[in-house]
């Protein structure tokens, strides 16, 4: 069996072996494969733990594409629709202290209080629905 190794020169080197491999070289000189570096480069923003596993970080990618995170996970949108945020990925991560949690990354108080405000509104109760077609 044999592979083929293509790297344009840069930082980062495609293997191709039946199936394609991307490795990525970091700062220290070590290679990581794709979701090896983006755990590390979730650490290297300040994600906790609980929200730089690979599960996590593709909930991340989603909200990016979306347009409710920015490049370094901080909520894009109203204080409202960020605890509906934190309230659904929490669910799907199995996280128990989300509030805790996401009060501490995001810089934030009463994340509860806004969660319950959201639930009464109209509109983020639409974002709630729109929440659950970009996470599944």
């Amino acid at each position: 069996m044999g592979f083929h190794i293509k790297n344009n020169y840069g930082p980062n080197i495609e293997v191709n072996a039946g199936g394609k491999l991307t490795l990525v070289q970091d700062k220290n000189g070590l290679w990581h494969t794709v979701e090896e570096a983006e755990i590390q480069e979730a650490e290297y923003k300040g994600l906790p733990e609980v929200l730089a596993t690979d599960e996590a970080m593709a909930l991340w990618r989603k909200a990016q594409q979306a347009g409710y995170v920015d490049e370094h996970y901080q909520p894009l949108i109203s204080r409202t629709q960020a605890a509906l945020l934190a309230d659904a990925m929490a669910e799907r991560l199995g996280i128990k202290e989300k509030w805790k949690v996401f009060e501490g990354f995001w810089n934030r108080n009463y994340m509860r209080s806004d969660y319950n405000l959201a639930l009464t509104r109209k509109k983020t109760l639409d974002f709630l629905d729109e929440l659950k077609v970009v996470f599944d």
